[in-house]
C-alpha cells in the first residue's frame, strides 16, 4: 500500500523532536505483536510513504536505513497511525522473516518476571495460538499469490487448475487422514496430517474467495 499522496497532510500533524526525529513503533498485522521501536525523520517517513516499506533513521550511524535491505526481512506497510500528541507513530506491517537483527522475530525478546528475566527462546513472546494465526495468515497470502500467478510446477497451481471438485476431494481425504492418525498414540502423525489438512483448507477458502478475517469474525461472535 502506497501512501505518498497523503504525505503533506500526515507529516504536518507530527511533532518532531529537536533532532528532527519521531519514535516509531512497529507492530505485526496478523499476530498483533510489537516488533520493534525505531526513529524516523522526514526523509525516512517520505520514503516509507512512497514505497510502502519501512525506512528509518539510524541515530548511531546518522543515516537512513531501509528495513530488510541487507537481510531480506522487509516490512510491508499495512496501515499507519499517530498518537494524540503527534509525537509517536505506530506502523502496522506484514513482517517478512524476522524483525530483530539478532535473529529473533521481535526485538522484545527479554521478559521481566517475578522470578527474574527470561531471555531469548525462554521468553514466551508469541503464544501458540498467535504463532499459528501468524503462519496461517502468511500461508494464506502465499496461496493467494499462487492462484493469481499460477507458477509452473507448483502443487498449489495444480490444485487450482484442477478446480473445486479436486480441492474438495483433497480436503475430504486429509480430514479422513486426521481421524486415522488420531487413533495412533504417536502425535507426530497427527501433527503432520493436521498441517496437510489446514493447507488444503486454505486452498479451498482461497478458491471460494473467503478470507481468514471472516472466519475469525465468526469465531469471535461465537466466543461472545
Amino acid at each position: 500500500m502506497i501512501f505518498a499522496k497523503l504525505e503533506k497532510d500526515f507529516i504536518d500533524q507530527l511533532q518532531f523532536d529537536e533532532r528532527g526525529l519521531v519514535p516509531t513503533i512497529v507492530q505485526e498485522l496478523n499476530s498483533g505483536q510489537v516488533l520493534m521501536l525505531a526513529y524516523q525523520n522526514r526523509e525516512a517517513l517520505l520514503k516509507t510513504l512512497e514505497t510502502g516499506n519501512t525506512w528509518f533513521y539510524s541515530r548511531s550511524r546518522q543515516e537512513l536505513w531501509h528495513k530488510g535491505a541487507t537481510s531480506g526481512h522487509y516490512q510491508q506497510v499495512h496501515s499507519i497511525y499517530y498518537d494524540c500528541d503527534g509525537d509517536t507513530i505506530l506502523i502496522i506491517v506484514k513482517q517478512r522473516g524476522v524483525a530483530c537483527h539478532k535473529g529473533y522475530y521481535s526485538c522484545f525478546h527479554h521478559q521481566v518476571t517475578d522470578e527474574g528475566i527470561l531471555t531469548n527462546q525462554e521468553a514466551p513472546l508469541i503464544s501458540g495460538s498467535q504463532q499459528l494465526g501468524q503462519i496461517l495468515g502468511e500461508l494464506s497470502e502465499i496461496i493467494g499469490e499462487r492462484k493469481e500467478n499460477l507458477p509452473e510446477g507448483s502443487y498449489t497451481t495444480y490444485l487450482f487448475e484442477q478446480g473445486l471438485d479436486k480441492i474438495l476431494k483433497k480436503v475430504g481425504e486429509e480430514a479422513a487422514e486426521i481421524i486415522i492418525a488420531a487413533k495412533n498414540p504417536d502425535q507426530g502423525e497427527l501433527i503432520y496430517e493436521t498441517a496437510d489438512f489446514l493447507y488444503h483448507l486454505l486452498v479451498l477458502l482461497t478458491e471460494k474467495e473467503l478470507s481468514l478475517k471472516k472466519i475469525a469474525q465468526e469465531l469471535a461472535k461465537r466466543r461472545k
